[in-house]
C-alpha cells in the first residue's frame, strides 16, 4: 500500500527535478507502478507508456488522477485561453 507520509511532498518539488507529472504524482503518493495498476485498472504497460510520454489518452489519465486523488489538471494538459491555437 502507498506510504501516506510521502503524500505531503509537493509535486512541484518532484516535477522540478524533471519527472513526468504522472510519475511525480505517483511517487509522491508512494505508489509503485504495480499498485497504481491495481488501483486504477490499467495494465502496468499502459502506465509505463504514459510515464514515458508514448500515450496521453485523456480517459486513462482521468482514471489515474482519480486513483491518485489528484485534480485531472495535474495530469491532463488543458490548453489555456492564451495557449489555444487561433484560426486565421
Amino acid at each position: 500500500m502507498p506510504n501516506t507520509a510521502r503524500s505531503a511532498v509537493s509535486n512541484d518539488i518532484i516535477a522540478a527535478s524533471g519527472l513526468n507529472p504522472l510519475k511525480a504524482a505517483r511517487e509522491t503518493r508512494g505508489y509503485t507502478i504495480e499498485e497504481l495498476s491495481l488501483t486504477c485498472g490499467l495494465a502496468v504497460g499502459e502506465i509505463v507508456d504514459i510515464e514515458d510520454g508514448k500515450d496521453a489518452d485523456p480517459a486513462k489519465l482521468r482514471r489515474i488522477a482519480s486513483a491518485l486523488q489528484v485534480p485531472e489538471e495535474e495530469l491532463i494538459m488543458v490548453p489555456t485561453e492564451e495557449n489555444r491555437p487561433t484560426q486565421q
